[in-house]
């Protein structure tokens, strides 16, 4: 696995330099990204001897003293996308409010917000600092971000004072790592079909209905499912968004297109996704030429679209269906419904009239209404980490659902 280490300013960060040998016995590869903090207590040369990598500790800067050049601007993009798992050890107080607070204002913080991988914290600091309430406020914000925190052990600490703070031991912050590592594996041996993004509905040659998706959750939860180790089938619409690397891509512009991928890969999958926002209605009679500009008031006629989601559920067989579900009203009472009528185990919903809940924005706020009877509304987070959610509960859900007697899960 490739693993990015960060490593922050505080007197623990020498134990890295363990940790990163460490890290290679298990057959990983390392990365260490510093701060500039850090680098006050052990330098870049001792871990890019031990990591046999480039360290990087500036964001606009290939390394240490490096020129500036636009492949070092985006590297902070290049290492997310790459990096299986990111471990910071130590994390400093200061550290952790940026990543809790959206701060990024230099290569690390800014890895973290760009990043989808796992994330494990082991801080280090001043028994005070440990037990101030910002600091424990901006823990339970990452725990509940997903964020996997090893917690700090008790001794005396640098600062002459005893207590809770000191790095957490090398065989726990390990553990830890081998534990997030073997879980984000869980979706080994499940082929998902997933869709995304907008579908267009031609009016003539020149002119379509479209709709505002600009296709990042699907896109999000395409890659999360394919790091957990999934075989992915992305069926897209038109987006600007890059392919996560190891997903088929499948592009496509018209729901009835849509349709017909959905029907060709709908059997292999074991779970199907359905997140794209696929037109409702189509034109019935397109026209052939490009429609001249007239003074008369112009009507098209709309025939509906099929029902993507409700058609391929009635086929499902023992695999999952989720669908997803954009309202500006009756949010719970709409999404319940469609839960019951398209025959989905899983609709997750959100208000696209909420802010930081609507399209073609990094983040969103949405409800998981399961077959089961559990609803879970989750805080506004980043859409990366509303498909872990997504993925997490359809692994419950199939776990509850396996648990029952055949005759059961029929009259589900």
């Amino acid at each position: 696995m490739r693993i990015t280490l960060g490593v922050t300013g505080g007197v623990a960060a020498y134990k890295s330099a363990e940790l990163v040998r460490r890290l290679q016995q298990g057959g990983h590869s390392v990365q260490v990204v510093m701060t500039h903090a850090a680098r006050e207590f052990i330098t870049p040369l001792t871990f890019a001897a031990l990591s046999g990598q480039k360290v990087i500790s500036d964001l606009f800067a290939g390394s240490a003293g490096g020129d500036s050049n636009l492949e070092s601007a985006i590297e902070h993009i290049a290492v997310a996308q790459r990096t299986d798992l990111l471990l910071v050890a130590p994390a400093t107080a200061d550290m952790l409010a940026k990543f809790a607070r959206g701060i990024a204002d230099d290569f690390l913080s800014t890895l973290y917000l760009a990043s989808t991988a796992p994330v494990i914290v082991a801080p280090a600091m001043n028994v005070n600092m440990w037990q101030h309430a910002a600091t424990q406020e901006n823990l339970a914000r990452l725990r509940t971000r997903g964020v996997h925190i090893v917690e700090p052990g008790e001794g005396y600490l640098a600062c002459g004072t005893t207590g809770p703070g000191r790095l957490a031991g090398q065989e726990e912050i390990l553990k830890t790592v081998q534990e997030v590592l073997q879980a984000k594996q869980d979706l080994a041996g499940d082929t998902l079909l997933v869709t995304a993004g907008p579908t267009c509905e031609d009016i003539d040659p020149v002119r379509f209905l479209t709709n505002r998706s600009s296709g990042k959750m699907g896109y999000a939860i395409a890659e999360a499912a394919v790091r957990r180790g999934a075989k992915v089938v992305l069926v897209s619409g038109p987006t600007a968004l890059e392919c996560p690397e190891s997903v088929e891509r499948v592009g496509v512009r018209s729901t009835e297109e849509m349709r017909h991928a959905v029907q060709e890969h709908f059997s292999a999958s074991t779970v199907a996704i359905f997140a794209a926002a696929v037109a409702d209605y189509r034109v019935a009679d397109p026209s052939p030429s490009k429609i001249k500009r007239g003074k008369e008031a112009l009507t098209i006629r709309l025939e509906p679209n099929p029902d993507i989601l409700a058609t391929m559920a009635r086929e499902k067989g023992d695999r999952l269906v989720i669908g997803f579900a954009a309202e500006t009203e009756n949010v719970a009472e709409n999404a319940r419904r469609k839960l019951a009528s398209k025959n989905a185990d899983v609709i997750v919903v959100n208000d696209v009239t909420a802010e930081g809940a609507g399209f073609d924005v990094d983040t969103n706020i949405v409800t998981l209404f399961s077959r089961d009877g559990r609803d879970l509304p989750l805080p506004r987070m980043s859409k990366a980490e509303v498909a872990q959610r997504v993925l997490d509960e359809a692994l419950r859900l199939r776990g509850v659902l396996r648990s029952k007697p055949a005759s059961h899960r029929a009259g589900d």
